[in-house]
């Protein structure tokens, strides 16, 4: 199969796309504490989407993973479960600083590290982004990405600048300026391993292709074991956080602590239980297809494929901009202010042209 950088950028598109949408269903999950909707949400993100999905699409799963060498799989979870402390503070970046400021700066720092990292480690990037023009455009493409990257995040931090505390409080209840800041670098640096454990998986790919498995979906294997490492990291802090504020009985009915008064009425609110379900159910597995159509997508972009790192944040931050618009965060920002974050999706868009070319005249 002959790979088809443009066919890539589209599913790179999809997956932007889950990706930014996936926190939108946890914010309709009532009388349930964060780290009970996250850790249900997770368990379809992290185990039964990546499991059910590799063994519906892909020859003989089990097969190909008794073949997989100790350290290559090792490697593959140690990797997951640096990406998992990305995630679960991922999840915290949008609860203090809302949809679009937090994702430009966590992937802001994601994009840099995760694409430029696998070539320098691998010991080609001067062979694959300096010494051709295929290569020398994908560069260009990862500059304007950044370019976008700021001028987005400047817009943001300019709307939150402009508003009272009362104001930010009504459309992200929890805004915190510096400790999501802070929060966001760290989650930004540990999300890039992602790309690190994909990488560690290449040998996985070429088993699955062994046993027949289309170049589509060889791919779907390695997420398996990455996200099992994030599964690790995120089950470990939830688990804690469950302990700590005595929270389990949620699961099955019992009140959010945050919402247990003096009131009889209100001691007796129970959680919303099939509601809350389905929206984690919901939520998980869309954050589980951003990374089902990244193997897709960086399965046609040939030689090139850590372009697709760039591709895949590129997307994340469009799509959150657009949601960020619809849930009104920027709704009292002012028109100039408006006009710079669109300018900002504009440059991104830009960036996925450029390098969807590089990636073509590379394949051509």
């Amino acid at each position: 199969m002959t790979p088809n950088p443009l066919l890539g950028v589209l599913f790179h598109w999809l997956g932007g796309l889950a990706s930014a949408s996936f926190y939108v269903p946890y914010r309709g999950v009532r009388r349930w504490s964060w780290e009970i909707f996250w850790l249900t949400g997770g368990v379809f993100s992290w185990l039964l989407a990546p499991w059910f999905f590799a063994a519906i699409q892909t020859r003989d799963l089990m097969g190909v993973m008794s073949q997989v060498p100790g350290n290559i799989a090792g490697l593959c979870v140690l990797f997951g479960v640096l990406w998992g402390f990305g995630g679960l503070t991922y999840g915290l970046t949008m609860r203090y600083l809302g949809l679009s400021l937090g994702m430009a700066v966590v992937l802001g720092l994601c994009t840099v590290f995760g694409t430029l990292i696998p070539p320098i480690v691998q010991g080609d990037f001067a062979e694959k982004l300096l010494n051709n023009a295929s290569g020398r455009i994908i560069l260009l493409g990862l500059i304007i990405t950044l370019a976008g990257i700021v001028v987005v995040a400047l817009a943001g931090a300019r709307k939150d600048a402009a508003l009272s505390e009362d104001a930010k409080k009504a459309v992200i209840a929890e805004f915190d300026f510096k400790k999501g800041v802070a929060v966001a670098i760290f989650s930004g640096i540990m999300s890039a391993c992602f790309a690190f454990g994909l990488a560690a998986g290449e040998p996985i790919k070429a088993l699955s292709a062994a046993a027949g498995t289309g170049p589509l979906w060889t791919g779907l294997p390695v997420l398996c074991l990455v996200m099992f490492g994030g599964l690790l990291t995120n089950g470990v802090w939830c688990g804690f956080l469950i302990v700590r504020n005595k929270s389990a009985g949620q699961w099955l009915g019992g009140a959010a602590p945050s919402e247990e008064t003096p009131s009889q009425e209100a001691a007796k609110a129970k959680p919303p239980l099939l509601a809350n379900y389905l929206l984690c159910a919901l939520a998980g597995t869309a954050w589980y297809f951003q990374f089902f159509f990244y193997t897709m997508g960086e399965s046609q972009m040939g030689k090139f494929g850590f372009s697709s790192w760039t591709l895949h944040m590129a997307s994340i931050i469009i799509f959150g901009t657009v949601w960020g618009f619809a849930l009104r965060e920027w709704k009292d920002a002012r028109p100039a202010v408006k006009a710079t974050v669109w300018g900002g999706v504009a440059l991104l868009i830009l960036a996925t042209v450029v390098i969807g070319y590089g990636n073509k005249i590379g394949a051509g």
